[in-house]
């Protein structure tokens, strides 16, 4: 089982509906979810003039591998209406992988860790609550050392929560069995 931290966000829409939707279609005995960051409010980095998002972080066990685990999250995205353009425009959901374990991975289609996550708020705030020492695998520097070179970028937590599948309240940790 590898652990695996995934960024989810949605601009368009019901936004926690479609954040809930996105986890409860994301659990399943291959892609555990363990727990949740809290919710923050983001301004939009790449394109202005749009919704401002709904971002966290979901800590995960898998057993899939990194392209297997990219088809199932692009398959959950166009179920709950994601179409890919305008490219950084609006969207119902997007879910990216952040990092999975400590692989370092450069494809076409999939780069593992993400690309961007190092200079986005909208991942590290979330980043750092479930995991402040985790290193990035490239960088060598923790998720907390990491937000604190990121300046800018608005992020609001705002008190919406998430239910983890298979729970009927809501709760952030889902303790292993």
């Amino acid at each position: 089982m590898k652990t695996v931290y995934l960024s989810l966000g949605s601009n368009l829409g019901n936004r926690e509906r479609l954040l809930q939707s996105a986890i409860d279609h994301l659990h399943a005995p291959d892609l555990r979810i363990r727990r949740l960051s809290s919710v923050y409010e983001t301004e939009p980095v790449d394109m202005g003039g749009q919704r401002w998002f709904l971002n966290l972080v979901a800590e995960a066990e898998t057993d899939l591998f990194p392209m297997q685990l990219l088809a199932r999250i692009q398959k959950i995205e166009f179920q709950l209406g994601r179409r890919r353009t305008p490219v950084k425009g609006a969207r119902p959901i997007d879910i990216d992988i952040l990092f999975y374990g400590s692989t370092l991975m450069d494809r076409d289609r999939l780069t593992i860790p993400h690309p961007r996550a190092h200079e986005r708020r909208f991942v590290l705030l979330p980043m750092v609550e479930l995991a402040p020492d985790l290193r990035h695998p490239a960088l060598r520097l923790t998720m907390r050392e990491l937000l604190a070179n990121v300046a800018g970028q608005t992020a609001r937590p705002v008190a919406f929560a998430l239910r983890l599948p298979g729970y009927s309240t809501s709760t952030r940790e889902l303790n292993p069995p």
